[in-house]
């Protein structure tokens, strides 16, 4: 088996416009390799207004914990919001909010200012100092931009659950950050439905073990809800009667601006702890130059839920710190139908598009008719979050989206890195379907053998962080015992991210998905990532997922879960077709990578366990592929997906 990454038909050079253009230079790259941390200092002066300015760039003395720029202060409230009205920018549009049911409202700076004024001074009044914490728990949409920006101003760290996490994973969230004060609202609409909120908050809170003292509540779909008047107070009842002035509390810049919890190896989640100066440069740093944002004349839709870190950076801080104008859909992309991305980049002029390869897959899934239907030549920087995205899908992405003009960005980072590590840069990358590319300016990063030795070629290996970045995570909240052994433990010194990757022959990034979604098959190492790009690539599959089981032979046999396209669904419902289809996606992955890849089982199926944020859960399907109980489901999006899937495995 060549382990070669895949062979991309061809490099896309960025056109003159938008080389001649660009945000990001060659320069970047210069300063940065000549004096790192002095690049750091100059991009936290350029992107930032620091009430005390620092004068000790990196502390890295007590590694693994660094501190970026300790002595300088700063607020990110003020640097998101108030310092563009007092630069004459109040009157630009900030967020272009899209309810699910086609109601729009704007949001200027200056309203977006005194908005979060009045909701900092109700948390206030309700006993919020700085330092506490504040559970939020909202639908997307302004008022969870607005409450994150409120407890940032107050310099209480904000701990953001996903609306669609269940009561009993928002009680543990609010529990391990303390937190006193939570935010929600009575409900959500999600794909045309209106969906309750508050009563998980209810039932997080009922067992009287928690230290939350009031919940506010916004009012959004306007269902029952229980009500407590010791505890609850409503939004509406309450905010709007505040003051729209409000001093931001200067806090130093090492002051935790948020915990946000991510799934562990042990179950239980990680409140991965984020300051204040380091994160908010690379925030607006890597927003600005890796998607190539003019504020003055773009309008950029991040489709990531605040939920998530990715919201956290490129909805919230990133694009409001560079004074951008960005669109904020609430709903979901097949609401009312499966042109509604479509029709909201075609209603606001929409720029630039970031949104997930799941979400790519899925567009192509329902077809080109629906973006076809609409006019999307404001389009001009497309990018990629999450996974790796496989050639098939960037093609398509490039093609049917971006007409085949538009730069695509595929992004790799993590919660923990806070912001983008590695990136094609639009005026400067000749961009290859799959490849993550390049590390950006001021990152160092290698690949590690299992020994800790450096691979220069273009054997697999594991992806390391060999320097201290600013948006790093500065812990795991109330467990440094577990940030040390988690992602420090590996390689003395060096950030191991937990994801495999290789070079190519250029020297470019390809990611192999995490390292527990690559397999050993007779003592060959094997991406899931690699398997799973073959198969989408072939006209039949729409989208796979590719897990290792436990082989008496091989060590581990590859099987692969598939959605068929459309067309092929009724071929495969044929007698003795479904077994022709199979034997020919297991013949196109052996000539696709090798013989040794060929899956031992594919599995036709309906749909693929996912989490609501639309991550395959490979350990489950490692679950059905192994003839073992499944595990939790609690965090699926749907968990009858998992009964359809077992049923056809055992026919």
């Amino acid at each position: 088996m060549s382990h070669d990454a895949p062979v991309a038909p061809e490099t896309f050079a960025p056109s003159d416009e938008i080389r001649r253009n660009a945000v990001a230079t060659q320069e970047l790259f210069d300063r940065a390799k000549e004096d790192r941390e002095g690049f750091w200092a100059e991009i936290a002066r350029e992107y930032l207004t620091w009430d005390t300015d620092f004068t000790e760039v990196l502390n890295w003395s007590n590694a693994p914990k660094a501190l970026w720029f300790a002595d300088g202060k700063l607020n990110a409230c003020y640097n998101a919001v108030d310092r563009h009205v007092e630069a004459g920018l109040g009157d630009r549009i900030a967020l272009h909010f899209e309810a699910e049911d086609g109601r729009s409202e704007d949001y200027t700076y200056a309203r977006l200012k005194d908005e979060v004024s009045q909701a900092a001074n109700a948390l206030v009044e309700l006993g919020v100092k700085t330092g506490d914490r504040v559970a939020i728990y909202l639908p997307m949409g302004p008022i969870a931009i607005i409450s994150m920006l409120a407890c940032a101003r107050l310099g209480a760290p904000h701990s953001v659950v996903f609306g669609g996490f269940s009561a009993d994973a928002l009680h543990s969230r609010i529990l391990d950050a303390g937190a006193r004060v939570v935010i929600t609202s009575d409900g959500q609409f999600r794909g045309g439905k209106a969906l309750p909120l508050k009563l998980a908050v209810d039932n997080a809170i009922a067992g009287g073990d928690t230290p939350v003292e009031h919940v506010l509540v916004y009012q959004r779909t306007g269902m029952d809800v229980n009500w407590n008047d010791d505890v609850d107070i409503w939004w509406h009842e309450t905010v709007p009667n505040q003051s729209t002035e409000h001093a931001p509390v200067i806090v130093d810049a090492e002051h935790p601006l948020f915990i946000l919890y991510t799934s562990g190896t042990t179950g239980k989640p990680k409140g991965v702890v984020h300051t204040t100066g380091g994160y908010l440069t690379q925030a607006a740093f890597t927003h600005k130059n890796v998607f190539d944002v003019h504020p003055e004349s773009d309008v950029y839709w991040c489709t990531a839920d605040v939920g998530w870190i990715t919201g956290h950076t490129y909805v919230t801080y990133g694009p409001l710190v560079n004074a951008t104008t960005q669109v904020v859909y609430e709903g979901t992309p097949a609401t009312p139908d499966k042109g509604r991305w479509w029709q909201i980049i075609e209603k606001y002029g929409v720029t630039i598009f970031y949104t997930a390869p799941t979400a790519i897959r899925t567009c192509m899934k329902w077809g080109e008719e629906f973006p076809n239907a609409h006019d999307l030549s404001t389009l001009r920087i497309l990018g990629t979050v999450g996974e790796p995205i496989n050639p098939e899908a960037w093609l398509w992405y490039h093609r049917v989206i971006g007409a085949e003009r538009c730069p695509i960005v595929d992004t790799w980072w993590q919660t923990e890195t806070g912001g983008i590590m590695i990136s094609p840069l639009p005026g400067i990358t000749a961009t290859k379907p799959g490849s993550a590319q390049r590390p950006l300016p001021g990152i160092s990063v290698e690949i590690f053998d299992n020994l800790g030795e450096e691979i220069t070629d273009e054997t697999p290996g594991l992806l390391v962080l060999t320097e201290p970045w600013p948006a790093m995570l500065r812990g795991i909240w109330g467990d440094n015992e577990r940030f040390n052994e988690t992602y420090w433990a590996r390689f003395e010194g060096v950030y191991f991210a937990g994801d495999g990757a290789r070079y190519d022959e250029d020297g470019d990034v390809w990611l192999l998905g995490r390292v527990d979604d690559v397999m050993n098959v007779s003592g060959h190492r094997l991406s899931t990532a690699e398997i799973e790009s073959a198969l989408v690539a072939h006209d039949a599959v729409a989208e796979a997922a590719v897990v290792g089981a436990k082989d008496d032979t091989t060590g581990q046999a590859v099987v692969a879960f598939v959605i068929l396209r459309e067309e092929y669904l009724a071929q495969a419902d044929e007698e003795g077709e479904g077994a022709d289809l199979v034997a020919t996606l297991r013949e196109h992955v052996r000539k696709e990578i090798g013989p040794i890849a060929k899956p031992r089982d594919i599995l036709i199926v309906p749909e693929l366990p996912k989490t609501r944020s639309g991550k395959i859960m490979r350990r489950l399907l490692r679950d059905v592929a192994e003839n073992r109980e499944i595990g939790d489901v609690t965090t699926l999006a749907d968990s009858s997906v998992m009964d359809l899937i077992s049923k056809g495995l055992a026919t």
